[in-house]
């Protein structure tokens, strides 16, 4: 799994790093995604999965490798 985010589409709503924060954060500035693994372990497939399918803005993207 290879996951990008477009910080263009973030409205900071959090709910990637309610669900998966082990791979997302926001940024203390804007509140806007960061991403702090871009190839989460496969322990973690699930949780990056729901937080793109919640994300409001569509920010977030799940490629599968």
């Amino acid at each position: 799994m290879k996951v990008t985010v477009d910080q263009d589409r973030c409205c900071g709503s959090g709910q990637c790093v309610l669900t998966a924060p082990e791979v997302f954060d926001q940024s203390d500035d804007d509140g806007l995604v960061r991403l702090l693994d871009p190839g989460p372990p496969p322990e973690q497939y699930a949780s990056v999965r729901l937080a793109a399918a919640l994300c409001p803005g569509n920010a977030i993207t799940v490629h599968d490798a």
